[in-house]
């Protein structure tokens, strides 16, 4: 073996494909998993409306429209779109932020808040 053959990490050695590169192509091509279509979809299902401000898009502002997966399961996608709302990038970033800091007061909620009057220092004489 020659020395390039070791070091920190092992190397995957490269098998060769007998495929033709006509078909390679075409496995490159398809969705990446099933349903990945989910986007376009959605938004022929929703339209082009953002479900919580109500902003209407058309197809030239359309990319500020994002699907938001209700249940947040990226892999949950019915063929109904019932896990699926279209928001605009601003709502959708709120949605996300809102359940980040749901996520943190719960977390705040559970630990014991310190009393008032009994920090350290306090010394009553």
């Amino acid at each position: 073996m020659k020395n390039s053959d070791y070091g920190r990490y092992p190397r995957a050695k490269k098998r060769g494909s007998n495929k033709p590169v006509e078909e390679m192509i075409k496995e490159l091509q398809k969705p990446a998993f099933r349903y990945s279509d989910y986007r376009e979809r959605s938004l022929k299902i929703h339209g082009l409306i953002c479900a919580k401000c109500g902003r209407e898009f058309d197809h030239s502002n359309r990319q500020l429209l994002t699907v938001h997966h209700k249940d947040g399961n990226h892999m949950n996608n019915p063929p109904n779109g019932s896990n699926w709302e279209n928001l605009c990038i601003y709502c959708h970033d709120d949605e996300h932020s809102r359940e980040l800091l749901g996520k943190y007061l719960m977390d705040e909620s559970s630990s014991t808040p310190r009393e008032e009057g009994k920090g350290e220092g306090d010394s009553h004489s």
